[in-house]
């Protein structure tokens, strides 16, 4: 038997950044069951439109700053800040006592981070919680224990988080959070199931559902899991997607299990269910036609499920599912084909699965060196950062008659840089030139000539210089 309990999750980058220059710290219990730690700004951002929402599916409880990077700045455009909650049904077992706040403060555009300790299930009608998730622009769920967290189903707090995401924030989570961001979540209540057990009876008492609590757009009829490939548990998610297609959990006829690994695998989704991986892999997994056979007491039989691995930087549409990419594996009398982390797709899907992010590779400092973003995927990022006051990074990329190209950058405070996109004869086309060391650019071009054409990008130094990084959302549509 496997105990359900989960400690919260303590990232060591977390515990060594215990003090954070600027932060204001406020301690104020709102109940005896509830314990709430605000850092940043005392005030909440007031702000009338946001442009998410935007996810983040970690395979772990901490928060990795990649992912939530891009989120925080899909939010808020690329433009002034936003405030992030955290919610944790335990205190961390060691080290900082906000380890998921620590990471967020250090990133760009975050005007502050209010972790919460909830205890009960009474906490979720706590006015004090409520009022902080309503007033945040993404709200967070540490790692820990899903049974506490479904508990919350019913709740003030399950529409507060729902407001949070109709108004153009977000939601994530790791590992229990994980779980928890999921139209079906396995809620452990029981206990935990391994591979094994769910295998050899789909209907083992460890495996019990919450349902109805969040669908998030283009996210329907999924079960998550987490700590994907070291605890070997796409054993379990075949025998969850069975379950959730023979007790018709799910709508038309299909159920989608996704699995993301731990160590910074995290799954960042954007507003038009265009999920993007960073870290380590993550796989979806497709059970399309009912089982076999998925009885109480019996081996399960599921032949051909469908999986897709995403590796880091590869993209999947959970709007536009696609029809393309996987490979197949079944279950037979509990057994499952062996080498169910690996395979050949199928099928080819081109654009679909591929690239999404670019780290700059030196010499890139012309139009002739410029690294290559042309085979990109429609939304993709691109990082670097500005080693002398004088670097200059190209990126090459290629327009369609009427596509638009829109680059949105993060600067670091390290420097001050600006944007420009230059036609194929190194001519200026549009600019951001915004000043000061952390002011984002941003730019936008339509192609409005026929046929296709090269442009580039140049991220350009103007004062200062470091190793930290910026990133850049390129999108073409």
């Amino acid at each position: 038997m496997t105990v359900r309990f989960l400690r919260r999750s303590v990232a060591p980058t977390a515990i060594a950044l215990l003090t954070l220059a600027g932060a204001l710290t406020v301690t104020q219990p709102a109940q005896a069951a509830a314990n709430r730690i605000r850092l940043g700004n005392a005030g909440d951002v007031d702000r009338a439109d946001w442009s998410g929402p935007a996810f983040t599916m970690n395979g772990d409880g901490a928060v990795v700053p990649s992912s939530m990077t891009r989120a925080i700045n899909d939010i808020r455009s690329n433009s002034g800040s936003l405030d992030v909650v955290v919610l944790a049904g335990s205190a961390p077992v060691s080290g900082s006592a906000t380890p998921e706040c620590d990471i967020v403060m250090t990133l760009p555009g975050v005007n502050s981070c209010t972790s919460w300790t909830l205890t009960a299930t009474s906490d979720g009608n706590d006015s004090q919680v409520n009022a902080d998730i309503r007033n945040a622009e993404f709200v967070y769920f540490a790692g820990g224990d899903q049974c506490r967290y479904s508990a919350w189903k019913g709740t003030a707090l399950e529409a507060s988080v729902e407001s949070v995401v109709a108004k153009g924030g977000g939601s994530g989570g790791g590992s229990a959070g994980h779980h928890l961001n999921s139209s079906i979540v396995y809620n452990a209540c029981q206990g935990s199931v391994t591979s094994s057990e769910a295998l050899a009876d789909p209907y083992d008492p460890y495996i019990t559902f919450t349902t109805g609590m969040f669908t998030w757009p283009n996210y329907a009829n999924v079960v998550n899991d987490s700590h994907f490939v070291t605890r070997d548990r796409m054993g379990r998610t075949m025998a969850f997607v069975a379950r959730a297609l023979k007790d018709d959990l799910t709508t038309g006829g299909a159920a989608w299990g996704v699995g993301v690994e731990e160590g910074g695998g995290s799954l960042f989704i954007d507003r038009n269910g265009l999920a993007t991986q960073y870290g380590k892999d993550a796989y979806v997994v497709l059970g399309d036609h009912t089982p076999e056979r998925a009885v109480a007491g019996k081996p399960l039989t599921f032949s051909n499920y469908k999986i897709w691995r995403l590796g880091p930087g590869t993209t999947f549409d959970f709007k536009s599912r696609p029809t393309c990419g996987y490979y197949r594996r079944s279950v037979t009398n509990g057994v499952a084909d062996t080498n169910l982390y690996s395979g050949t797709p199928e099928t080819n899907c081109g654009t679909q699965g591929g690239p999404a992010a670019l780290n700059e590779s030196e010499p890139n400092d012309s139009r002739s060196t410029a690294n290559d973003a042309t085979t990109l995927a429609s939304s993709a990022t691109l990082t670097g950062s500005m080693k002398s006051s004088s670097d200059r990074d190209y990126y090459k990329i290629t327009l369609t008659s009427g596509q638009t190209a829109t680059a949105q950058c993060a600067i670091p405070s390290a420097y001050d840089a600006d944007l420009y996109l230059l036609d194929s004869a190194g001519s200026t086309l549009k600019r951001s030139v915004n000043a000061g060391a952390d002011a984002d650019e941003s730019l936008a071009f339509t192609r409005t000539a026929s046929g296709a054409g090269t442009y580039y990008l140049d991220v350009e130094a103007y004062s200062g210089s470091g190793t930290t990084s910026y990133a850049c959302n390129l999108t073409r549509n």
